[in-house]
């Protein structure tokens, strides 16, 4: 009997280190310090937050209505875009994830959910993981920076809802993106 027990163990390891082994198991959501571009011909949108040259005082509520849906307001962009294989929330989109991490500071009943998606390559199991930690990033980044976690949800996509159906390297960053959702929207 003790012999079965030894061999189930060592199956279940075995099964362990080899579901395991698919991803690569990174801690944090790292925040990169360097300027990067998403290039002219990139055709990635990026929302009005390009070069950071959005201040906060675009975030107040100026004209009297939803500051959310106020097209001059930095509010109303929700989305951060990633390059290829990558999670780190670029410098560009800093501004754009302060601006909703204050929102929610200053709006404690406010919810939010935090999609994270894809380019069409790779396997359905990385994409999925890698939208989970692009989620995951934004939402680290906004905490960090004083909003409630509970206010926060983080969902993956993965590559199964491309902004842009296309495939080359236009479309495909285009899809490397979190997109930021507010309940009741």
């Amino acid at each position: 009997m003790s012999r079965l027990l030894k061999f189930g163990f060592l199956i279940l390891a075995a099964l362990t280190v080899v579901a395991c082994s698919s991803t690569p198991d990174n801690e944090g959501a790292p925040v990169d310090e360097r300027a990067v571009t998403t290039g002219a011909g990139s055709g990635a949108n990026t929302s009005g937050a390009a070069n950071g040259n959005i201040t906060g005082s675009e975030v107040g509520n100026k004209g009297g209505g939803n500051e959310l849906k106020d097209p001059a307001n930095i509010l109303s962009r929700r989305n951060v875009f990633f390059a290829f294989d990558s999670y780190v929330v670029e410098d560009q989109y800093r501004p754009l994830v302060e601006a909703h991490a204050r929102y929610l500071v200053g709006h404690p009943g406010a919810r939010m959910t935090l999609q994270g998606h894809t380019d069409e390559r790779g396997t359905h199991e990385y994409n999925i993981a890698l939208g989970q930690r692009r989620a995951d990033a934004v939402k680290k980044m906004m905490v960090l920076l004083g909003a409630n976690e509970a206010q926060i949800e983080t969902v993956s996509f993965g590559k199964e809802n491309p902004r842009n159906p296309g495939h080359d390297e236009t479309a495909w960053a285009e899809n490397r993106r979190s997109d930021i959702i507010y309940a009741g929207e």
